[in-house]
């Protein structure tokens, strides 16, 4: 809208409201890639964190198996003095990410979890013995006398 106003000494002047239509809505090409890259970078940061997290509650599953394992062996020699047929192995369906070997002979044993590949654990495995001496592989990283269940082979 153009206006022309006359004054008392014949100057003009001339107001210009030109409005370019409404109040933009929505949100800019850039404020979007803005927001894309925040949250990508977040994601790289974030996945492998998840990831480690949830291959750590995996692992859980072997120590806590093979620590009910060694009692129930233990239990088992205590009434009958061998360990040759000791139940050390995990009821059937009650362990999903590792694969359970026992090896008894009259005074030893040894109890193996190795992780299943299909689980994201291929390359771990966790050894205990009647003497409750622990070991672990991940990775070329070995642990003597612990468990390693953290990445960097932290027991």
């Amino acid at each position: 809208m153009v206006t022309i106003s006359v004054s008392k000494d014949a100057s003009y002047t001339a107001h210009a409201d030109v409005q370019f239509g409404a109040k933009q809505k929505g949100f800019t090409l850039i404020e979007l890639m803005v927001t894309f890259a925040i949250i990508a970078i977040l994601a790289t940061i974030g996945i492998p964190a998840y990831s480690d997290y949830v291959k750590q509650g995996k692992v859980a599953e072997a120590t806590s198996t093979l620590a009910d394992l060694r009692i129930r062996t233990e239990q088992y020699f205590q009434d009958t003095r061998t360990y040759v047929n000791a139940p050390c192995q995990p009821a059937p369906g009650t362990t999903e990410h590792f694969d359970y070997v026992c090896v008894a002979d009259a005074t030893t044993y040894t109890i193996t979890a190795t992780g299943k590949t299909n689980h994201d654990l291929d390359g771990f495995e966790f050894t205990i013995d009647q003497n409750n001496i622990k070991t672990s592989k991940y990775q070329g990283v070995s642990g003597t006398n612990c468990w390693i269940t953290k990445k960097g082979g932290s027991c």
